[in-house]
């Protein structure tokens, strides 16, 4: 089963976000954002592949979707993206653009996602999807989440 997320930025139109379906736990994705998409620009070509199967070091090219096929150059692709749209052939998987952060949330979380990652155009953020008294989701920089979760508490 995956732990689902969803990466988003801000831009000036809101919040543009996919989804990812595998691996979205701080450890893993949000390791990965941190370490190689910490630019406007690789965020902006992540997002641009609209939503993921697995979120990985590389953005990539269109590759074939199933790994597990007996091709010796799949090892190639292990640090590539794997994109519904381009490397499946799916419509309708692109990047969502949301008015707000709430409502980014609130409306990703109804796909099953546990984790929200946020660029916010310095910094990464990330939320589980708890919220405050008052409605809204509460964020965290994403470095101080790995070193919680590196300590075992919850990120």
């Amino acid at each position: 089963m995956g732990t689902r997320s969803s990466i988003a930025m801000k831009t000036a139109d809101g919040i543009r976000s996919i989804y990812c379906h595998w691996d979205g736990y701080v450890d893993h994705n949000g390791r990965i954002l941190k370490e190689f998409y910490s630019t406007d620009d690789k965020v902006k070509a992540l997002l641009d592949l609209g939503d993921l199967s697995s979120l990985r070091q590389e953005i990539g090219e269109a590759h074939t979707f199933d790994r597990h096929q007996a091709e010796p150059e799949l090892d190639m692709f292990d640090n590539w993206c794997l994109a519904y749209g381009r490397d499946r052939g799916e419509t309708d998987v692109d990047a969502q653009t949301f008015e707000d952060v709430k409502t980014w949330v609130e409306a990703r979380a109804n796909s099953w996602c546990e984790y929200f990652y946020l660029w916010d155009g310095r910094d990464w953020l990330v939320s589980n999807g708890k919220m405050d008294p008052q409605g809204y989701p509460e964020f965290d920089f994403l470095e101080v989440a790995i070193l919680k979760s590196i300590a075992g508490q919850e990120a």
